[in-house]
């Protein structure tokens, strides 16, 4: 299970990061399933993006440096509550079609959570007594 949820963590971490640069940048000519972009407000898309790159970085880095490895559950809370809220948005224009894409993310995130945080945590660095 260790391994999976690392494998989870990087990859979810990964499309995090890669989503909220695309929130910041907002190129020209993403396809359909993305065309909502173009209808957030801008300042949706600096928060959710910056929301986005940290939580992405917060999966990856606190357990790959072993440096406060107890922020990686709480980087996975975070993105889940931004799930929640893309999810409102889409049920909000009608866009059934990418709910579940949202709640998947949220049940992949559930369990990164709830593995780092009960089951195996990640260790933390050890200081050497000087």
């Amino acid at each position: 299970m260790h391994r999976l949820t690392w494998v989870l963590q990087i990859v979810v971490g990964l499309y995090f990061i890669a989503i909220g640069v695309m929130h910041l940048v907002v190129p020209d000519g993403l396809p359909d399933q993305l065309a909502w972009m173009y209808d957030l407000p801008t300042w949706v898309h600096v928060v959710s993006g910056s929301a986005e790159i940290l939580g992405g970085l917060g999966l990856i880095l606190p357990g790959l440096t072993r440096i406060r490895p107890e922020l990686t559950p709480l980087a996975a809370a975070g993105l889940i509550l931004v799930m929640l809220g893309a999810a409102g948005w889409h049920l909000t224009r009608g866009e059934v079609q990418n709910l579940g894409a949202n709640l998947v993310m949220v049940v992949v995130l559930g369990f990164i959570a709830w593995v780092r945080w009960s089951k195996h945590p990640l260790p933390g660095r050890t200081r050497s007594a000087d």
